[in-house]
């Protein structure tokens, strides 16, 4: 991973995609989220919805998955060319949380971020504050999924 004083405002970076299958709505839904539309074919046929939806919860749960996965990926690509791999530190949380649109089964969501803001931490110098728009973005070019992120980020040569 980066650290604070490489990241420009405005970056952006896409980080995967995922297709919701009926059997993957099914499974999330009923272990985590068990709604008639999220569970039945019929039901979310006949919800506002107008067929199975993916749970929203569900849709968060892949973007986080596909995000620390391609994290890691860069910075295993990092360490093998001999750089110095930023260990970003905890999200003090998230904003905006926004499910636009349904997320359907067989629908693909590609997802990717783009920074919108960045500032030094008053408290903790060492570490910058970084917030980034996070979007899926279904097959058809709709932003289905937003949140607007907050990470901690190293800064570079200050000990971290």
């Amino acid at each position: 991973m980066r650290f604070f004083e490489d990241i420009e405002i405005g970056a952006r970076r896409d980080f995967g995609s995922f297709t919701f299958t009926a059997e993957d709505i099914k499974r999330f839904a009923a272990q985590f989220d068990p709604q008639r539309f999220h569970l039945d074919e019929e039901e979310g046929r006949k919800s506002l919805f107008g067929g199975l939806a993916a749970s929203g919860w569900h849709v968060a749960a892949v973007c986080m998955k596909l995000l620390v996965a391609d994290g890691k990926r860069l910075a295993e690509e990092a360490a093998r060319r001999g750089e110095t791999v930023a260990t970003w530190g905890p999200s003090p949380g998230f904003r905006e949380l926004r499910w636009l649109r349904p997320v359907l089964a067989g629908d693909t969501l590609s997802f990717s971020n783009q920074v919108e803001t960045k500032r030094t931490s008053s408290s903790r110098p060492e570490w910058g504050i970084l917030q980034a728009r996070n979007t899926g973005t279904n097959q058809r070019g709709e932003v289905a999924f937003s949140f607007l992120a907050t990470a901690f980020v190293p800064r570079r040569g200050t000990g971290s």
